[in-house]
């Protein structure tokens, strides 16, 4: 399926009216107009509230016209949700799993500075591999003096090969000077850069809070444990770039 769609809208009026059009690829076995139902229009950038509207589209001339009417006066860009269309069957969804990872290797990259928080998060993420079958022995735990030094040290063990995803994690706390700035933006940039120059997913669980109740908060306490976090998406990126790989008809 093949659709471009441009919606216009006037805000002039007591009733928002709004009109999409779109081409679809259809079938030459399906010569009666199709009927596509929307149980909800929530796209970003435009939030149409809850109303339930439906397309058609005449497999001849490949348009597809949707309207809709809404009370004016709503916000444009709060509605983030993917509005549930279904045309065809022919479109191909690649996800990774969470499931499966007995044969997967990953590394921990931990920053030692604060690690009041940073053993907590790595203990977090310890325990979610575990839960999700990855084996002790395909787990190796890399401790660096603080959260600037992760990014060189991940984008390293990845270029070995030997790692199907690298989990970055450390604590930076914002205090009285600059400091907290520099360090976090270079933690996050360096992080992403480790990933898009080894090809390996490097994945960032480093905390960049207000104060340490913040921090806390995220080492196991009230927010949860976002070491945890950032093992699961190890494992569910990790999954899912192998599937790609495999896969030379996927579309990335």
């Amino acid at each position: 399926m093949a659709c471009d769609a441009a919606m216009s809208t006037m805000l002039s009026k007591p009733v928002l009216q709004c009109h999409i059009n779109a081409t679809f690829s259809t079938s030459a076995r399906s010569p009666d107009p199709t009927r596509i139902s929307l149980r909800s229009l929530k796209s970003s950038p435009y939030m149409l509230g809850s109303s339930s509207s439906a397309a058609t589209f005449a497999p001849s001339s490949q348009i597809c016209s949707f309207s809709c009417k809404q009370p004016a006066g709503f916000m444009l860009g709060q509605g983030r949700k993917t509005p549930n269309l279904r045309v065809s069957a022919i479109i191909k969804e690649h996800t990774g799993s969470i499931l499966g990872a007995e044969n997967l290797r990953f590394v921990v990259v931990a920053g030692r500075f604060n690690e009041v928080i940073t053993k907590p998060l790595v203990a977090g993420a310890l325990e979610t591999f575990k839960r999700f079958a990855v084996k002790d022995e395909h787990i190796d735990v890399i401790w660096v003096p603080g959260s600037f030094e992760i990014p060189m040290t991940a984008q390293t063990l990845a270029k070995t090969g030997r790692y199907h995803a690298v989990v970055c994690i450390g604590a930076v706390i914002k205090g009285a000077t600059t400091h907290y700035d520099a360090v976090a933006n270079s933690a996050a940039s360096g992080v992403m850069s480790a990933s898009l120059n080894s090809g390996v997913p490097c994945i960032f669980g480093i905390l960049t809070c207000e104060n340490m109740e913040q921090a806390i908060d995220r080492a196991g306490g009230k927010v949860g444990n976002k070491g945890g976090e950032a093992a699961l998406t190890a494992i569910e990126m990790a999954s899912l770039l192998l599937h790609i790989s495999a896969d030379k008809r996927a579309i990335i």
